[in-house]
């Protein structure tokens, strides 16, 4: 495969106001990497304060790293006016993990959906995007009409997906995206997931806490703490034999059934 998307060496850090008596500097990233290519599945895991947030939004060209660089197919990518990020806007979408907050509520779907291709100002028939877009999220076009409080928590985060999808982008940035759902609809969003990188050949980061949902979706886990990557490789591997102390903390809290009076707990 190909890479697309590309960031090299990333060291950030953060201190504390230059007024107060004793400055604090914390590491948010340290000579951190990663590469995506088309149909790549990456799962981003880590604790609270790993520098999986900070990562994501330098990926999103929100934040200049203090060293190091992020390409997409070999050109810099940097933060700057919107003008000058529309071609980076149209190639990397974002999935926020609360669509109730990114989905204006006085909008019907049909607007949320329109919205974004009239912001890049993407030629063509915005209404045959916007069909497509529902129906690979396997939403129905009936409602299009509806906003965003008469749907349920599973088609809110369809509609958001779905908003990602409407620039046919190369790459998805994903951040807790199904952490705020129950099993089924968690299950519904992964199946839309899963067929937009296996059928369409979608890249995708996946940040999550939620290490079943990774191991379901990614083909690749990078293990990040306290700013740096301590572990990565195939993600089967990762799991099975996870070889840092940080990995072996997320792997055993993994949430598994209690055994049963003749049924083994695998």
């Amino acid at each position: 495969m190909t890479t697309i998307l590309s960031a090299h060496n990333l060291d950030v850090a953060y201190s504390t106001p230059a007024f107060l008596r004793k400055r604090v500097v914390r590491t948010a990233l340290s000579g951190v990497g990663l590469t995506v290519a088309s149909g790549d599945s990456i799962g981003l895991v880590g604790g609270s304060g790993a520098g999986k947030s900070t990562l994501l939004r330098i990926l999103l060209a929100l934040q200049k790293p203090d060293a190091g660089s992020v390409t997409f197919n070999g050109r810099p990518v940097e933060p700057g006016p919107a003008s000058s990020l529309r071609w980076y806007r149209r190639a990397v979408q974002y999935i926020p993990q609360n669509p109730a907050a990114s989905l204006a509520p006085g909008m019907g779907v049909e607007r949320l959906l329109r919205e974004p291709l009239e912001q890049l100002r993407i030629d063509g028939d915005h209404r045959s995007l916007i069909l497509d877009a529902l129906e690979r999220v396997e939403l129905d076009k009936r409602l299009l009409m509806r906003r965003p409080h008469e749907l349920s928590g599973g088609q809110n985060q369809r509609v958001a997906i779905a908003r990602a999808l409407v620039p046919s982008p190369e790459i998805l940035l994903a951040d807790e995206p199904v952490s705020g759902l129950d099993l089924p609809l968690r299950n519904t969003v992964l199946d839309v997931m899963e067929q937009l990188v296996h059928r369409d050949g979608l890249g995708l980061v996946f940040v999550s806490h939620d290490l079943t949902a990774v191991a379901r979706l990614c083909s690749r886990t990078i293990v990040l703490s306290h700013g740096r990557i301590v572990e990565e490789g195939p993600t089967a591997a990762v799991y099975a034999a996870p070889s840092t102390p940080e990995t072996c903390e997320l792997v055993a809290a993994i949430p598994r059934l209690p055994a049963f009076e003749g049924v083994p707990n695998e």
